[in-house]
């Protein structure tokens, strides 16, 4: 058997996110279709992640073992034959071989997410389902104050969907660091840790624009943090401005 490592980017605008699913057009499945025409055979390609309807991949790892006997196509062509028959909002970045034991999930050391806000007063329609509109004055000093209560390992409860908490064995994470960058009216908005809660980065980033609002003080992101409590965070931010920016191995 033969494993590759992939890396894609895709718009998520049109998928019922990255996961396959019953009656769902997700990008697994558009992928695997691809593969599994090409290498002769069906696959299933194992992801470094999950991401919801509407969220996007700057760098999306997934890796799938075959049998080189039956396919016939190095890295290379595979890498121009998936370009060629993808829909045009999925791309292939590369292509490797890599060791039989290597998986895209288990074997990934952490991951960061970007958030994109728009703050032009006027709506832009070129950036419509690639960033929230947010017409707002941002103040990035503060924003990154509260962000401190945040980074660390921490029971982030408060920052995760009350739906999904049912099925974890813990919520407690870690994040590494939280950058925000102003890049003319877009603020940028980069998260990293080692794993995240569902709706994890939306809902800090929706807590930091409730603070930079006046919705929420810095003392009650840190109360949020160390109760817990969904309704001290901020807002779960829509899908749109959400990437999958990069993953570490």
């Amino acid at each position: 058997m033969k494993n590759l490592k992939f890396t894609i980017a895709y718009n998520g605008t049109a998928y019922n996110g990255y996961q396959s699913q019953p009656n769902g057009n997700t990008v697994q499945d558009n992928v695997e279709k691809v593969l599994s025409r090409l290498l002769n055979q069906d696959v299933t390609i194992n992801g470094c992640s999950r991401t919801d309807a509407g969220v996007h991949a700057r760098e999306f790892v997934f890796n799938v073992r075959y049998d080189e006997a039956l396919s016939g196509i190095d890295e290379k062509g595979l890498t121009a034959a998936m370009n060629g028959l993808l829909p045009r909002d999925i791309a292939v970045l590369s292509c490797e071989a890599v060791h039989e034991s290597f998986h895209a999930r288990f074997d990934a050391r952490g991951k960061e997410y970007l958030y994109i806000i728009d703050t032009s007063p006027v709506r832009n329609v070129f950036s419509e389902g690639f960033a929230l509109h947010y017409p707002y004055e941002a103040d990035i000093e503060r924003m990154l104050c509260a962000a401190k209560e945040i980074v660390g390992t921490h029971d982030f409860a408060a920052f995760c969907k009350a739906e999904a908490k049912e099925h974890l064995k813990t919520t407690v994470r870690t994040v590494n660091d939280i950058k925000i960058v102003r890049n003319g009216n877009f603020i940028e908005f980069y998260v990293s840790g080692e794993g995240f809660l569902h709706n994890m980065v939306r809902i800090i980033v929706g807590t930091l624009i409730y603070v930079n609002e006046g919705k929420r003080s810095i003392e009650d992101v840190k109360a949020a943090v160390e109760s817990g409590e969904r309704e001290k965070a901020g807002k779960t931010l829509p899908p749109c401005g959400l990437y999958l920016n990069k993953v570490f191995y």
